[in-house]
């Protein structure tokens, strides 16, 4: 499985946004909720790619399907 290295945290939190993902609050991490799920994202620029991988895998979404949202 490729690796998701170099994404900004913003761009992330975009393509999350249009699988239904919405903003819970922000700090160090933004958080974000679906209803269902809730997800970490460390405001880092660019997401260490094993964290933006495991973030990925938690919502549902193989590698592919998450860099077409980009």
């Amino acid at each position: 499985m490729p690796k998701l290295a170099g994404i900004n945290h913003l761009d992330a939190v975009r393509a999350l946004e249009k699988v239904g993902f919405r903003i819970a609050r922000q700090g160090k991490h933004i958080v974000m909720t679906d209803g269902n799920r809730v997800i970490t994202i460390p405001r880092h620029n660019p997401v260490n790619a094993i964290t933006m991988g495991n973030i990925v895998r938690d919502v549902g979404l193989t590698n592919e399907e998450f860099r077409n949202l980009l």
